[in-house]
């Protein structure tokens, strides 16, 4: 038989075992250890069950707990930001992938669509929450009315980098005809913005003001997780919001706060991560013996 044929008759071979071994019976060995007791439900989605019966989602995406305006609903937690997709969207996974640098605004103007910085979303979501749980919102970094507390200054630059002498100042994030969040800055009566100017000259001067380091409002609730799917929120969150839905469903703050040890888990093998609260169990079992 000439070679050329041997080798090809080798190749459909290779081809058949390797589609029967890698296409058929790994996956069906795959399947059948996950239906073993104890790994069905998670091989299955872990998905969780609302009133009747009807599935509710994962235990292990985050939800959205808003009205059709995007409003929070007052009786559920909510959960921390998401950046998937419309939220939550496990089709689009993801993160803003902006970083601590990201504190200047794109203000919107005619024909650019404005493109508010990583620090303008932290506060906006700040400020939010803190309105809503009847808190103060007030975080190192921003203005009162939730934007980046962030100057442009311009002027000559000194061999170090700063402007001793500035000629003009302007608050970057805060668009005209808002009053800007500090009046004057070495002298100089500081502008808001005027959205579609190039700020890009000036040197960025982040204004820390006068939040507490350690601020009523979690991180977790201003900042979205990596994957933007993530189900769970920090023990302080969930205590901060306790009041709140206690309030809403008419029931005493104790009850809540039980769901809430309820579906609250520990470190990872005791040492890896950070307490956390599962949102979308917490709502399930609220709905289902503490009143909707």
């Amino acid at each position: 038989m000439p070679t050329w044929i041997r080798g090809h008759l080798a190749a459909v071979r290779a081809l058949l075992v390797l589609t029967a071994v890698c296409g058929v019976a790994y996956p069906l060995a795959v399947f059948a250890v996950a239906q073993l007791p104890g790994l069905e439900d998670r091989a299955g989605g872990s998905l969780v069950s609302a009133t009747g019966g009807r599935t509710a989602g994962s235990r292990l995406i985050g939800q959205s707990f808003t009205d059709k305006d995007g409003k929070p609903i007052p009786r559920y937690f909510q959960s921390r930001p998401s950046n998937a997709g419309d939220g939550y969207d496990p089709t689009a996974s993801s993160a803003s992938n902006l970083g601590p640098e990201d504190v200047v605004d794109t203000l919107p103007a005619p024909g650019v669509e404005g493109v508010p910085s990583l620090l303008t979303q932290v506060c906006a979501r700040s400020k939010a929450v803190g309105d809503l749980e009847g808190v103060s919102g007030a975080r190192p970094f921003c203005t009162p009315d939730g934007v980046g507390a962030v100057l442009k200054v311009f002027g000559a630059r000194a061999a170090d980098g700063t402007v001793r002498h500035p000629a003009r100042v302007v608050s970057a994030d805060q668009a005209c005809p808002a009053v800007p969040f500090v009046r004057e800055y070495h002298g100089v009566r500081v502008e808001c913005a005027r959205p579609g100017e190039d700020l890009a000259a000036g040197l960025t001067v982040p204004v820390r003001g006068g939040a507490p380091s350690r601020p009523r409002v979690p991180a977790d609730a201003v900042t979205a997780s990596g994957s933007g799917l993530d189900p769970h929120i920090s023990p302080a969150y969930a205590l901060l919001q306790a009041p709140r839905v206690a309030r809403a469903r008419g029931v005493p703050v104790e009850r809540v706060l039980e769901a809430v040890r309820h579906n609250r888990t520990g470190r990872a093998l005791g040492f890896m991560g950070e307490p956390v609260v599962n949102v979308v169990r917490l709502n399930l079992e609220l709905d289902r013996g503490v009143g909707s």
